[in-house]
């Protein structure tokens, strides 16, 4: 057994150029001799929507290791905790190997993490399952969502890791006026998304459930951007660039910009501020 110590510990505000306006994640350091217990203890005593633990790398070819775990359990990965996480190491006294990109070791792989205009952004994974929901399970979002089945432009397996899928609306309105019942998909991982006006300054607006794993809404989530991103700029459903609000229903104003590359490398990217610094005894 583990005997507690005091850690490192940092809570960084992702996705807001306003400091507690983003998402937050609870980052530890020194996890190394954490088991899977203690850290699944803290998760679910901070209730964020994702704490994380830093430990050494396992290969060569990256900067640390990152587990990563909401309160009802560990995911492979994570969008704003990478995010996160990588501004509280960098604070820390990590020192990148390759200059200005970070290697981050998870679950699901190898992610990296760039630094430029003032954020940092991840190279979106590999998406694991896509392709058009079941007609079943579409009828069953739709119904919990309240919504119209005509209501939905398209529809998307947009799997990275935790098991997203997402519905597309036809304006950012009707995905802030959903009020969904998730008592009916309790086991799902599901989000909406909506296009804004053209000019506005977000081309969509974005909202993701995720009850799966204990989390009824999330303010701002970078793995489930990523994958949509993914989807939106291959089919030319969304330009190369552009901007996704989140968290309005939440009290937050997250902003995610999402950037393809021309060989198709989707980053995605957003403001980090560490709001609060001490030590977690564990």
């Amino acid at each position: 057994m583990t005997v507690p110590r005091s850690r490192p510990f940092a809570q960084v505000d992702v996705f807001s150029s306003t400091p507690y306006l983003g998402n937050p994640v609870a980052v530890v350091f020194d996890a190394a001799d954490l088991d899977d217990q203690a850290m699944q203890r803290l998760a679910r005593w901070t209730n964020l929507s994702e704490t994380t633990f830093v430990l050494p790398p396992s290969t060569p070819d990256a900067d640390y290791r990152l587990r990563i775990f909401t309160p009802g359990g560990e995911l492979p990965f994570a969008g704003h905790p990478t995010l996160g996480s990588a501004h509280a190491w960098l604070e820390q006294g990590g020192s990148p190997r390759r200059g200005d990109r970070i290697v981050q070791e998870c679950a699901a792989g190898l992610v990296e993490v760039r630094r430029g205009e003032g954020i940092l952004s991840f190279a979106a994974p590999p998406t694991r399952r896509t392709g058009e929901l079941e007609q079943e399970y579409l009828e069953q979002v739709v119904t919990a969502f309240g919504i119209d089945r005509d209501q939905v432009l398209a529809h998307q397996w947009v799997d990275n890791g935790p098991g997203w899928a997402v519905v597309r609306l036809a304006t950012a309105e009707e995905v802030l006026s959903l009020e969904p019942d998730l008592s009916r998909i309790p086991t799902a991982m599901v989000g909406a998304i909506g296009a804004y006006p053209p000019g506005a300054e977000h081309a969509f607006e974005l909202r993701t459930f995720a009850p799966r794993v204990g989390v009824a809404e999330d303010p701002v989530c970078g793995s489930m951007n990523a994958s949509v991103g993914q989807w939106l700029t291959s089919t030319g459903a969304a330009p190369a660039g552009y901007k996704v609000s989140q968290g309005a229903r939440l009290g937050r104003a997250g902003e995610i910009t999402i950037t393809a590359d021309p060989d198709g490398t989707v980053w995605v990217g957003g403001a980090t501020t560490t709001c609060l610094r001490g030590t977690a005894v564990l």
